[in-house]
């Protein structure tokens, strides 16, 4: 596509979540961050075809914490679209937590009863994810991986693109293993402090897993290669560059993916929600508007935040929203 074909984004509003497991080109605009998606389902005739990627970005009720799930699913159909609205609730109903553990813990669990529920006893489906938030007054972006191809970051000083290096196991037991493998996986998150124009890309395998004429697979390496041949001052047409450039052999012609592909790319910017009373206030009204309306049929769960002072008085005081989201250690 060109340049010009670029579709207007979408302003997203408080307490939305954005996102689903269909053929999507666009942008989103949220408090402290922009956001670009592609995602095109394998073989897809339509944009209501469903594939096995699922994203998701969700804002909480003061703006200041925006959450996003990259996640490649085993299989397609019903099984998959299901757990599309599992992720959905669970996204929803955790829009306004600062730290993320509990829903990484959920997402992991869920998946454990969708493949026992789906596929019979013993059933199994997994997944592999990356779950991010950031929090707009620390500018902090702490990452969970979950057997997923790790983000890449482009560095605003430095100029160029690398790696956001995994987090540590921490404690004795199974971490960071894909969704469903083991309910008791633990999911550490690593923190990396977000700069002015620096970006971070989330993307699944079917990137790095294209071949060259020679049967070469592209490799995290030659993504970076690609992506630090690309203008990062236009974000807005970066994953589309990106996805042309890997898409086509030295020679010039076309190369297929052979699976879903999804690449979701963040900016920081500068509409940075301001803590004062009428902040507190209006989330709260967001929030009981929100549970009132989650009583009737078919309407999505209740999001409270949780009892803690950086949580609820930090839409009052700057001061009470101390560091950003539970991590491991910085980036």
């Amino acid at each position: 596509m060109a340049d010009n074909d670029v579709t207007a984004p979408h302003v997203m509003a408080c307490m939305e979540v954005w996102g689903g497991n269909r053929a999507i080109d666009n942008g989103v605009v949220m408090p402290g961050l922009d956001a670009w998606v592609y995602s095109l389902p394998f073989q897809s005739t339509g944009p209501d075809d469903g594939g096995g990627d699922i994203h998701y970005v969700t804002s909480c009720a003061t703006g200041r914490i925006t959450r996003l799930i990259v996640a490649d699913v085993s299989g397609h159909g019903a099984p998959v679209a299901r757990a599309a609205d599992a992720l959905r609730r669970l996204m929803r109903r955790h829009s306004n937590y600062i730290d993320q553990s509990r829903l990484v813990e959920a997402v992991n669990r869920e998946f454990n009863e969708i493949g026992e529920d789906a596929l019979g006893e013993g059933g199994a489906m997994f997944a592999t994810a990356v779950i991010a938030t950031y929090f707009a007054p620390t500018d902090e972006l702490a990452i969970s991986n979950a057997g997923h191809p790790r983000p890449l970051r482009f560095d605003a000083r430095a100029k160029r693109w690398g790696r956001v290096e995994a987090p540590e196991g921490g404690r004795a037991g199974p971490s960071n293993l894909p969704l469903g493998v083991l309910e008791e996986t633990r999911y550490p998150a690593s923190l990396t402090s977000l700069r002015p124009n620096d970006l971070v890309l989330f993307y699944t395998d079917s990137l790095i897993e294209t071949k060259d004429a020679h049967g070469r697979l592209l490799g995290t390496d030659g993504l970076i290669d690609h992506l630090n041949r690309l203008d990062p001052a236009r974000p807005e047409t970066l994953v589309r560059g990106l996805l042309a450039a890997i898409g086509h052999a030295e020679d010039g012609s076309p190369i297929e993916f052979d699976d879903d592909v999804t690449a979701l790319l963040i900016r920081r910017n500068a509409l940075k929600p301001r803590p004062s009373l009428g902040l507190a206030m209006l989330s709260g009204w967001r929030i009981l508007r929100e549970a009132v309306r989650s009583i009737l049929p078919g309407r999505p769960p209740a999001s409270f935040p949780e009892l803690t002072m950086r949580s609820i008085g930090g839409a009052m005081n700057r001061a009470l929203n101390g560091r950003g989201p539970e991590g491991s250690g910085h980036v």
